[in-house]
């Protein structure tokens, strides 16, 4: 998939996402590309601007924190950061966060201690971000394992890493891409007490995360899988093929569920996170799945409104956002 198919899907993502708060569209920055605040010549040369989007996003009250996944070469920064209060519009430089020393993959120091690839990151009732670290190079072209799929928490008020959650064997596949998470703190608790739903898109998978156990475990359905009739995607005329297993993921305290689609299908599931949480499934235990609803066409991004619990979508095909709410059967 090239550049600008890349672009457009990411662009519809962050649409769903970025909209439930508000009540109409603002431009807050934008960039032709993005561009970093580099600390010498020898990272510069490198730098693919091109190749260098981003998937994740999360605002505090002084600053935005951007992700953006080793796609393809020339990423010099996974994780970075701007500040909130810019000219409208406006594109600022991107930081590198926490700092450079993390972004070693970048010139080709893969040291696993940092940070090799991350596509999604949350922010806890600590003000701590959680940090989603795949450990994939270049996943669209040569799909490069470098370290093992990690967690970092860190601590926003002084930017330091209180916790380093490394992915135990039993819930990784020799394909595992970690690429969303959401944060569960409505049923044991905040901060520490957290429990983090993450999809393994391309061995398509649920792994469960229990911080207050500090245990993790993998649960499976066959509608995370991608659906090969869905497969083929027509964003503005441009024609792809896709297989993309579950992506998008959005969380209901309220309901106590847990919304999840595949990138190649036109259905959106649920399933119960008491359901997820009571650990890993027994031998002929199947996990039950129930299907939400259909949608017009492929998505990526989920989002749930807190204040009456509607359900966001971005359809592809259509490059729209919708939301349904699944209590009174409203849409618009």
């Amino acid at each position: 998939m090239n550049h600008t198919k890349e672009m457009k899907l990411i662009l519809v993502f962050l649409g769903c996402l970025s909209s439930i708060q508000a009540t109409g569209f603002e431009v807050v920055n934008q960039w032709s590309f993005l561009d970093f605040e580099f600390p010498d010549f020898s990272t510069i040369t490198q730098f693919r601007p091109e190749n260098t989007v981003f998937t994740g996003l999360e605002v505090t009250s002084d600053r935005i924190f951007l992700a953006m996944p080793r796609l393809r070469i020339g990423v010099p920064a996974t994780l970075a950061v701007i500040p909130r209060k810019t000219p409208a519009g406006s594109s600022p430089p991107l930081k590198p966060y926490p700092d450079w020393s993390f972004h070693g993959a970048g010139t080709g120091n893969n040291n696993c201690s940092g940070l090799i690839s991350v596509y999604r990151i949350r922010i806890d009732a600590c003000n701590r971000l959680w940090v989603l670290d795949s450990g994939i190079m270049t996943s669209l072209d040569d799909f490069t394992r470098v370290c093992s799929p990690k967690l970092l928490i860190i601590d926003l008020s002084t930017d330091t890493i209180l916790r380093q959650i490394i992915f135990p064997k039993e819930v990784l596949r020799p394909s595992s891409l970690f690429t969303n998470m959401v944060i569960d703190e409505s049923v044991q608790g905040t901060c520490d007490s957290a429990v983090a739903y993450i999809t393994d898109t391309a061995a398509p998978g649920i792994v469960v995360y229990d911080s207050l156990k500090d245990q993790a475990w993998r649960v499976m359905h066959p509608t995370m899988f991608p659906d090969p009739d869905f497969s083929d995607y027509n964003i503005d005329g441009e024609r792809f093929t896709l297989m993309d297993g579950i992506v998008g993921l959005a969380h209901s305290p309220n309901l106590g569920f847990l919304y999840y689609q595949p990138l190649a299908t036109d259905r959106i599931f649920t399933v119960s996170t008491a359901d997820l949480r009571k650990g890993p499934l027994m031998e002929g235990e199947e996990l039950p799945v129930r299907l939400a609803g259909r949608k017009s066409s492929q998505g990526l991004g989920l989002a749930v409104d807190a204040r009456d619990d509607s359900l966001y979508f971005s359809p592809l095909t259509e490059t729209s956002l919708t939301s349904w709410n699944p209590i009174n059967n409203h849409q618009r």
